[in-house]
């Protein structure tokens, strides 16, 4: 199974946003949003979290992660 890192930090920074208006504008709970923002590599993602994310950012699902691990 692989692993993926979330780039939240990189499109709130784009937006001036901290994690805490990322979760108020998300409607994603603020500690799950800083686990997943703080963590190297998921093994997985709530798929709702990730549709709300790239709504937020006007980004592609796609957009908003990265393989780190096969």
């Amino acid at each position: 199974m692989g692993l993926v890192r979330l780039r939240i930090k990189e499109f709130a920074a784009q937006k001036s946003w901290t994690l805490k208006e990322v979760s108020d504008r998300s409607g994603i709970a603020y500690t799950t949003l800083k686990n997943y923002a703080k963590s190297p590599g998921l093994a997985s993602v709530d798929v709702t979290s990730l549709h709300k994310l790239a709504r937020l950012f006007d980004v592609m699902i796609e957009d908003l992660y990265e393989i780190v691990q096969e």
